[in-house]
C-alpha cells in the first residue's frame, strides 16, 4: 500500500496512481468466479477471453460454479491453466456466487458473468488499483451487443474484441450515474451502486468484513452488497481501461419495468441510503438509517433520552441499550433494595419495543450512522434530523455535538458515519497502526467491562477519520439537544395530529384571508386605475381651457390694439375758427 493510499477522502480516489498497464509487476493472486447456468457457448467465449489475459496465469484463479445446469457444463479446452468447476445446486446466482466465494483463494475476487467476455487487459486495469490499497471495489464498463458468437479461438487470438462485437450499446445507468458524479468522487452515498456483478473486483478483506451475497433476495444482491462493502469501508473505482463486452441484453434491458418493481420492494429494506423507497412517516426497516447507542444508567435519566429519540423526526431508528443484561438477575423478595433495579425497569420496560435492542458490545455493521448519546441528554423533536443534515450534506466522517462543560470534563455526542470509521480502521491495520479504546462519551464510565471497551467512542480513530472524510464539531444547545430535567413534554401522536390538523386549519385560514386580501388589492388596482383615468381626462380639460383662456386673452389683446391703433391712425380734427 502506498503513503497516498491513506488519504482517500470520500470516494475521491483520484489521489492514487495506478502504474500504465504493462508497466508494473503483479503480486497479488485474484479469483474470477463465474457464475453460469447453461449457455456453454457463451461460457465458452468467457473462458477463451480469460485464457488470454495479460495478467500473470500463475496469479489468475479462475472458478466456474455450475449452478443446476442440464446437461452440465463442461470446462472447454480454451481456458486459463487454473480454472476450476464446481457445482452449486442451488438455483440462484447469490447462492452460486457465495458458494465461488467459499473457494476462491485469491486476494482479489472478481465478479464475472458467464456471458461477458472480457478485453485482454481487464484484469490487470482491475489489479493494479487493488495493488494500492485494500478497500478498492472496481468495475469494467461493459458494452452489450447482438453480434454473432464468434469461435472460441478467434477470442483467445487476442484480436480486438470491437472488431467481433460492435455495434454494441453502453451500460447507460451506469455511465450516467458516473458521468454526473465526476466519475463518482462526488458521491460517497451512493458510489456503491457501482457494485454490479458483471465485472466487478473486491479486495478480501472487504468481503471479510462485508459478508458474503444475501441469498434471500431474488434480485438486487450486486448493489446490496454494494451497501455492505460501502459500510465496511470500500473506495468505488469506474476504470475505463476495463473493458468488455456483455453477449446480448442485460436482463434490466430486457424487462426494466418488472425487475425495479422487484427489486425496489425488497432492497428498500436493506439499504437505507435509498431514502426515496421509505418514504412511509412510521414503518421499521431491517437495517435502519440511525443506531443511537446509550450506557444505560439511571432509569428516570435513560428512558427521557430513549423516549425522545423514538418521538423524533426520524422514525428511522433504532436504539441500542449497553448493559449487562444477561447477567441480570432481578432480585424478587426485596426488589426496592436491589441494587441494580434501574436496569431492571429499563429491561422491562423496553423489552418489547421492536426498536430498542439490548448489548454489551457494539452491534453489526449495518446502519449507516451511529449516534452515541449519554444518558440523560435529550434531543428535541427534530435535532436527529438536523444532526444528520450536517453529516449527510458535508459528507463528514464524524459530527461532534458539545453538550456540556464541567469540571470532570467535557460532555459530547457524537454522529459517527460507519464507512467512515471502517475505512479508518482498514487503513490503521494497513499502516501498522495501533488503535486503542478510547474514552467514554458519558461523564461516567459504562458499569461493566463488556459494556466498556469497544461500547466507547474509538478516539484513537478521530484523526484518521478527519483525513478520510472530515469532521465537524457543533453544540447541542443549537441541535435542540437539553438536559432531561428541562426537556418538554413529549407530545403524543393524537396530540402530534391534532396539532397539525390545527396548524393545517390556521394555514387554510390564513391562505383565505391572502385571497381576500388580494381581491382587495385587485379592487384598489382597479379603483387607482379610473383614478389615473380619470386625472389623465381632468387635465386634458384643464389644458383644454388654458389653451381657450389663452386664445381668448390673445383675442381680446389684439382687440384693444387695433382700437388703438384706429385712433392713433383716424382723420385730422377740424380747425377751431377763434383760435386762428
Amino acid at each position: 500500500m502506498t503513503p497516498m493510499a491513506r488519504h482517500v477522502r470520500g470516494n475521491d480516489y483520484t489521489v492514487l496512481d495506478p502504474p500504465a498497464l504493462g508497466a508494473w509487476t503483479p503480486t497479488l493472486r485474484v479469483s474470477v468466479v463465474i457464475p453460469a447456468h447453461g449457455a456453454q457457448d457463451k461460457l465458452d467465449l468467457a473462458l477463451a477471453a480469460l485464457a488470454a489475459q495479460t495478467y500473470p496465469a500463475e496469479l489468475l484463479d479462475v472458478i466456474v460454479v455450475d449452478n443446476g445446469s442440464s446437461p452440465a457444463l463442461r470446462l472447454p479446452l480454451i481456458r486459463p491453466a487454473g480454472t476450476r468447476l464446481i457445482v452449486c445446486d442451488t438455483p440462484g446466482r447469490a447462492d452460486a456466487r457465495n458458494a465461488g466465494l467459499a473457494a476462491a483463494t485469491g486476494d482479489v475476487v472478481h465478479w464475472l458473468d458467464s456471458d461477458v467476455v472480457a478485453d485482454p487487459r481487464e484484469v490487470e486495469a482491475h489489479m493494479r488499483w487493488h495493488h494500492l490499497a485494500p478497500y478498492l471495489v472496481v468495475t469494467s464498463y461493459l458494452r452489450f451487443t447482438t453480434a454473432a458468437l464468434p469461435a472460441p479461438e478467434v477470442v483467445a487470438a487476442g484480436k480486438d474484441l470491437a472488431e467481433l462485437f460492435e455495434p454494441a450499446e453502453p451500460h447507460e445507468w451506469l455511465v450516467d450515474l458516473v458521468g454526473r458524479t465526476r466519475g463518482l468522487t462526488q458521491a460517497p452515498s451512493r458510489a456503491f451502486s457501482l457494485h454490479v456483478g458483471g465485472a466487478t473486483s473486491v479486495g478480501r478483506r472487504l468481503i471479510e468484513r462485508a459478508g458474503p451475497m444475501d441469498v434471500d433476495l431474488p434480485l438486487g444482491q450486486d448493489t446490496e452488497m454494494g451497501y455492505r462493502l460501502a459500510q465496511a469501508g470500500a473506495v468505488f473505482v469506474p476504470e475505463p481501461l476495463a473493458k468488455g463486452y456483455h453477449l446480448g441484453p442485460s436482463m434490466r434491458m430486457r424487462d426494466k419495468e418488472r425487475i425495479d418493481r422487484v427489486s425496489h420492494a425488497l432492497i428498500g429494506d436493506r439499504i437505507p441510503h435509498y431514502r426515496w423507497l421509505r418514504g412511509h412517516p412510521t414503518r421499521q426497516w431491517k437495517v435502519p438509517y440511525l443506531d443511537v447507542l446509550v450506557a444505560a444508567e439511571g432509569y428516570d435519566e435513560t428512558r427521557a433520552t430513549v423516549d425522545a429519540v423514538l418521538a423524533g423526526t426520524v422514525p428511522d431508528v433504532s436504539v441500542v441499550l449497553a448493559g449487562p443484561w444477561d447477567t441480570l438477575t432481578p432480585d424478587r423478595r426485596a426488589p426496592l433494595s436491589d441494587p441494580r433495579l434501574d436496569l431492571t425497569l429499563l429491561r422491562g420496560h423496553y423489552a418489547h419495543d421492536a426498536r430498542v435492542r439490548f448489548a454489551a458490545a457494539e452491534p453489526a455493521r449495518l446502519a449507516p450512522y451511529r449516534l452515541r448519546l449519554p444518558a440523560g441528554w435529550v434531543p428535541g423533536e427534530d435535532s436527529l434530523a438536523r444532526l444528520l443534515d450536517l453529516a449527510v450534506e458535508g459528507d463528514h466522517g464524524l459530527v461532534g455535538v458539545l453538550l456540556a462543560e464541567g469540571p470532570q470534563g467535557l460532555v459530547t455526542a457524537r454522529l459517527e458515519r460507519r464507512s467512515a470509521f471502517e475505512r479508518a480502521e482498514l487503513t490503521a491495520a494497513t499502516s501498522g497502526t495501533s488503535m486503542t479504546p478510547g474514552a467514554p462519551t458519558t461523564s461516567e464510565a459504562p458499569e461493566t467491562e463488556e459494556a466498556a471497551g469497544t461500547w466507547n467512542a474509538p478516539d484513537a480513530l478521530d484523526d484518521l477519520v478527519d483525513e478520510v472524510y472530515g469532521t465537524l464539531w457543533t453544540d447541542g444547545e443549537t441541535l435542540g439537544f437539553v438536559p432531561a430535567g428541562q426537556a418538554p413534554q413529549i407530545k403524543g401522536r393524537r396530540m402530534s395530529y391534532r396539532a397539525r390538523l390545527e396548524a393545517e386549519a390556521e394555514i387554510a385560514r390564513l391562505t383565505k384571508e391572502a385571497e381576500r386580501l388580494r381581491g382587495q388589492i385587485a379592487k384598489w388596482r382597479e379603483e387607482a386605475g379610473r383614478w389615473r383615468k380619470s386625472a389623465v381626462d381632468l387635465r386634458r380639460e384643464v389644458g383644454g381651457l388654458r389653451r381657450e383662456v389663452a386664445r381668448l386673452k390673445a383675442s381680446r389683446f389684439r382687440t384693444v390694439i387695433k382700437r388703438i391703433s384706429a385712433r392713433r391712425t383716424g382723420p385730422p380734427e377740424p380747425a377751431d375758427d377763434q383760435g386762428a
